[in-house]
């Protein structure tokens, strides 16, 4: 076998890889696993930052004060409390790219981590959004919300669903380099979350979302609290909102064109009508098979032919004509993350509780103001 050939091996033996091993060192085992993956040239790049992470913990402990440099190697060497540097808090291995990284252990990563959301969410509404789980099928607006989730810990686990891999032309909205194309969608977005926060659960649904394993992502474990609905078929669009009324799971959805999100609060209004009603007669069984190009009159009536650009409007009339598929752009996909993210999190803290159909319209809020005629 050449070089080449087994390099092609080792990428496809890690394509569904996707969670890292957390190793702490007073564990014999993690010490010894650590060891191991040494011996076994197992790992090309090493990142130990443990001491500046312990500096901005104890800055974050003491926000009143000022301490100097030369104060933190004693609050440093106080708070290790005899124990060796090495083997404080958890060394993190990345088996996809051989990445080993020394952090600080959860509870303290965590405080240091979301230090920089305070007062924006307050240390108590940071624990109760620990306990919160999000599902998300259709990773690539998903993957913009769930990477902007994972930033700011909107949650503590995330299930991410899609059977889709990526592919180049992907790229012009999905946050992802090069090197993963080939990969499923969901394992790209959950090894950069991971990457941001290791102590996050995020658990993947790599075959989509389907009648087979809804209530296993709706229910495995525990309930989700939310559900973001952000896929291209349209009978899981449909069937996974009735699942979700049946579980009485709040849906969120972006469009990513005009900034358009759509909330239903089948946690508060178990009876609502799916989709604002704009969806009544329709069978996900009858749609399941239906090309794009048929699906058009579906979205059209879903999303409001009258309401959505008219930019988006043309390009769906081009669909197999001029163009594959209905575009996508990376600024409303990221502006898509945003909003989603922001919207989920006052759900979740119970600051928000509407449905409904809104917009954050980048055009109308920020455009061109007609000037005012000069004087005569």
């Amino acid at each position: 076998m050449n070089i080449l050939s087994s390099f092609l091996t080792d990428f496809k033996n890690t394509k569904d890889v996707h969670k890292p091993t957390i190793l702490r060192l007073d564990n014999f085992q993690d010490k010894a696993t650590f060891n191991a993956l040494f011996k076994d040239y197992k790992i090309t790049f090493v990142c130990d930052e443990i001491y500046g992470q312990l500096q901005e913990l104890i800055k974050s402990q003491n926000p009143s004060i000022t301490i100097g440099q030369d104060e933190y190697p004693e609050r440093i060497n106080k708070h290790l409390a005899g124990k060796a540097i090495e083997e404080y808090g958890v060394w993190v291995y990345y088996p996809w790219n051989q990445r080993l990284v020394h952090l600080l252990d959860e509870e303290e990563f965590i405080e240091v981590r979301t230090n920089r959301n305070r007062n924006k969410i307050t240390k108590e509404e940071q624990g109760k959004l620990k306990t919160k789980k999000i599902g998300i099928v259709g990773l690539s607006v998903g993957q913009s919300i769930a990477l902007t989730m994972a930033m700011e810990r909107t949650c503590g686990e995330l299930r991410l669903a899609d059977f889709d891999t990526a592919e180049l032309s992907n790229l012009n909205r999905i946050r992802t380099g090069v090197h993963n194309l080939g990969l499923n969608k969901t394992v790209i977005a959950a090894r950069e979350i991971l990457e941001i926060d290791p102590f996050l659960n995020v658990k993947i649904f790599d075959d989509g979302l389907h009648e087979g394993n809804m209530d296993d992502f709706f229910l495995g474990g525990d309930k989700l609290d939310l559900f973001i609905e952000v896929c291209d078929g349209l009978d899981i669009k449909i069937a996974s909102r009735f699942k979700a009324r049946e579980f009485q799971i709040p849906v969120i959805m972006d469009t990513n064109d005009r900034g358009m999100l759509d909330i239903e609060r089948f946690d508060l209004e178990p009876k609502r009508a799916i989709l604002h009603g704009l969806a009544d007669g329709l069978d996900p069984d009858s749609i399941k098979d239906l090309t794009n190009e048929k699906k058009i009159p579906y979205i059209l009536k879903m999303i409001g032919a009258d309401t959505m650009s008219t930019r988006l409007k043309a390009s769906m009339l081009e669909v197999k004509k001029s163009i594959n598929t209905w575009p996508q752009l990376a600024s409303s996909v990221t502006l898509g993350g945003a909003a989603t993210t922001d919207v989920c999190r006052r759900i979740l803290l119970d600051q928000f509780h509407d449905s409904g159909r809104y917009y954050v319209d980048l055009d109308e809020i920020i455009s061109d103001k007609t000037p005012e005629p000069f004087a005569s």
